[in-house]
């Protein structure tokens, strides 16, 4: 497994630090705590060469349930964990900002090959099922950060086929797919679920093979089914608290783009 740059790992772990005030609000049994959990697990366990005394400090503040309290005190406790979570989170950024030796310079020439695989463009192809408000809730969000949504629909047909509309206009620097509970799908006879519609899972896949996984960014809305091929990426929850705006800023900004964090305050 390659093992992100020291760079990398602290942004990694910073997004997952960035989200924990928002957490505070949800209720401690809400999925996107969940959702929260297993994702600041994956990064430990990618970020850390030897992970398994890092997981083990991150895992050991949330083992055990606590039976026979109220919902408040429960509650209570979930706010404290995250509170330790926050600690240990910085820690292990501490100790990548002290101990991890700096990224290897790149020769002139492999830096000049680097600038030329950064994106060159502001556009940012926007992927969105039947939920248009949230569609125009992120497409104004990309506005503010001065980038350019670009969304299938709007787009003039000129007499082309679907597939080709969707080839033209997929030709951005990054993409955002929304994966919204539009749908319903599952095993026949068996138990139904949430699903995104099937052109949001298509352009999805699409923009994974044209522009590779570290430029494609999924917002998860609610209870949702995942893609078995996707399983085990990371993506980030859209959540009502706007957490999810901070670590779309985080992936964009890994991806290359140059953004002033101002446009939003």
């Amino acid at each position: 497994m390659v093992r992100p740059t020291k760079q990398r790992a602290i942004e990694l772990l910073q997004i997952r630090l960035n989200a924990i005030p928002g957490l505070k609000e949800a209720k401690y049994n809400a999925p996107e705590v969940d959702l929260w959990y297993r994702n600041t697990r994956v990064t430990i366990e990618n970020v850390f060469e030897d992970s398994q005394s890092h997981v083990r400090d991150f895992v050991g503040i949330w083992l055990g349930n606590i039976y026979y309290q109220s919902d408040s005190l429960y509650q209570a406790q979930y706010i404290k964990r995250l509170e330790q979570s926050a600690s240990r989170l910085q820690s292990m950024i501490s100790e990548i900002e002290d101990f991890w030796p700096e990224d290897i310079q790149e020769t002139n020439s492999q830096q000049t090959a680097k600038t030329t695989e950064l994106p060159m463009g502001r556009k940012v192809f926007l992927i969105h099922g039947r939920n248009h408000g949230v569609k125009n809730t992120v497409a104004r969000f990309l506005e503010r950060l001065q980038l350019e949504p670009v969304i299938m629909m709007e787009q003039p047909n000129q007499g082309r086929t679907v597939i080709e509309k969707l080839e033209d206009t997929a030709d951005t620097d990054f993409a955002v797919a929304l994966l919204t509970p539009d749908d319903e799908g599952g095993l026949i006879g068996g138990v139904q679920q949430a699903r995104s519609r099937q052109n949001v899972i298509l352009e999805l896949g699409y923009s994974i093979g044209r522009l590779g996984r570290n430029r494609v960014c999924a917002l998860v809305q609610g209870d949702v089914e995942i893609p078995s091929d996707y399983y085990g990426v990371l993506y980030i929850p859209f959540d009502e608290s706007g957490a999810w705006q901070q670590r779309l800023i985080g992936e964009l900004k890994a991806a290359g783009f140059s953004i002033d964090t101002n446009l939003v305050l």
